[in-house]
C-alpha cells in the first residue's frame, strides 16, 4: 500500500512541477488559469472551446482539466 501511495504522490509531483513551469501564464497566481491567462499561452483559444476545456464550469481550467484538454488535443501540450 506504501508503494501505491507514493507513486501516486510522485506521480502528482511530476505533473505539478509541469504545471508549475507554465506559472507565468498563471498572472494572478492563484494556481488556476482563466480565459484570459490562456489567451496568453494559445491566441487561438476561443470562448467556445475555454468552456469545453472549463469541465465543473467553475472559470477556471485547473491541472486536470489542463492535462485532459491537451490529451484530448484540444490544447497542444505546454513547454516544460
Amino acid at each position: 500500500m506504501k508503494t501505491l501511495t507514493l507513486t501516486v504522490a510522485a506521480a502528482a509531483l511530476m505533473s505539478l512541477s509541469a504545471f508549475a513551469q507554465d506559472v507565468t501564464i498563471d498572472a494572478d497566481g492563484d494556481g488556476v488559469y482563466n480565459m484570459t491567462e490562456l489567451q496568453t499561452a494559445f491566441p487561438e483559444l476561443t470562448e467556445e472551446l475555454f468552456t469545453a476545456i472549463d469541465v465543473n464550469a467553475d472559470g477556471a481550467v485547473d491541472m486536470e482539466e489542463m492535462q485532459a484538454a491537451q490529451d484530448a488535443a484540444l490544447l497542444p501540450a505546454t513547454d516544460g
